[in-house]
């Protein structure tokens, strides 16, 4: 219950503060390395607090492999997610990223377990929204191939960090090392390619909201998966992100087909219901 109301809250807030990132980019106010380095600042700032009072920072060097891999896959993450986020919808991006769950439970049986009629039925219907959505003009295809890449990667990424903090580091850790490096590379990127220092934003309370935002997105969504198997918490973290981002997407950009993206969310909930039951 805990881990699935803090996960609420937490794409609650990255849904607010991507919108702003949006929006600001579309209007040419910051690139998006900028929107990137915002979105890391105060949640990478929350960690260092949390790790500082809890006095607990849990490194462990054995992490080192799958931590470097992470590292390396976060920063194309990121990246692309910037993208993703300035060029396509909000709505399509929240519902293409519903394909991140199929992929973990086809993860899972590769790795040996096996599968339910209920979960074959629950991939059919997620699949089965997405196909109506394409063809009643639901999807834009604008920015597509970036929400792709995102939600094939994120598999491997949520995975290694379940896996991390479940061995070796403390959540505090693992997320410190792994933000602190995404927002070197947004800064410096940020600095050389876009001539803009990230750190002046700050000042302007639209960005100072947009990356506060981010980062309590971020903080409440990473201590989510303490409480529950990351199954669980990526299937609510990906409905809730596609409620939101109908929501968002309706209010803020103005985008079309609402009760087509509405009907097609009833059909991917309750696909996403029986993948975890």
């Amino acid at each position: 219950m805990i881990g699935l109301l803090l996960i609420t809250v937490s794409t609650f807030f990255q849904e607010i503060g991507a919108s702003i990132g949006k929006k600001e980019v579309e209007d040419h106010k910051e690139s998006i390395y900028t929107m990137g380095f915002l979105s890391l600042a105060v949640g990478t700032l929350f960690f260092l607090l949390i790790a500082f009072f809890k006095n607990e920072f849990a490194f462990s060097v054995a992490s080192l492999p799958t931590l470097s891999i992470r590292v390396v896959l976060e920063i194309a993450q990121a990246h692309v997610t910037m993208l993703a986020i300035a060029y396509a919808d909000r709505s399509t991006t929240g519902f293409l990223r519903i394909g991140t769950i199929p992929l973990l439970l086809a993860t899972d049986i590769f790795l040996g377990y096996t599968i339910n009629f209920s979960q074959i039925i629950g991939i059919s219907l997620i699949v089965i929204a997405l196909i109506f959505l394409l063809i009643n003009h639901g999807i834009r295809k604008k920015g597509i191939g970036y929400i792709i890449f995102t939600t094939i990667n994120a598999v491997i990424t949520l995975s290694l960090f379940k896996y991390n903090i479940t061995n070796f580091n403390s959540v505090e850790a693992e997320q410190i090392i792994v933000m602190g490096v995404l927002i070197i590379y947004f800064f410096i990127m940020a600095f050389f390619i876009a001539k803009e220092n990230p750190i002046k934003f700050l000042k302007k309370p639209v960005f100072l909201g947009q990356s506060f935002s981010e980062g309590i997105g971020s903080v409440l969504g990473s201590f989510a998966y303490l409480f529950a198997p990351a199954s669980i918490i990526t299937t609510a973290k990906r409905s809730l992100s596609v409620l939101w981002s109908i929501i968002a997407g309706r209010v803020y950009f103005h985008e079309k087909h609402l009760i087509i993206k509405l009907m097609a969310f009833t059909l991917i909930i309750g696909g996403l219901v029986l993948l975890v039951a």
